[in-house]
């Protein structure tokens, strides 16, 4: 299954890694590196992530990575990731604001 990642998941897994690459540069990388391996596991096995607590969906799902959670929707033909955040985040109320 093809997994894209939204604009807005893109924006956010820039803005962690820049903001850790102000004072770790080679952690920034690692992360990254492992929050887009962990998108790949998402391809091959889309119910493998958990259902995300806050929302009563069972196509909204999370993978956690070290400290971050890695949001996606399935759908029929593809997987959306729809945000990374650290676990320490609120998530929005509404799954459609992520």
């Amino acid at each position: 299954m093809r997994v894209s990642w939204t604009d807005r998941a893109e924006a956010r897994l820039d803005a962690i890694c820049g903001y850790i690459a102000a004072d770790a540069p080679r952690a920034a990388k690692a992360l990254e590196r492992r929050l887009v391996l962990r998108s790949r596991q998402i391809g091959k096995f889309p119910q493998s992530g958990r259902k995300v607590p806050d929302y009563d969906r069972d196509d909204v799902r999370e993978l956690i990575e070290g400290s971050y959670r890695l949001i996606y929707l399935i759908k029929a033909d593809h997987v959306d990731v729809l945000t990374v955040m650290h676990c320490a985040q609120l998530l929005p109320t509404d799954s459609e604001r992520l």
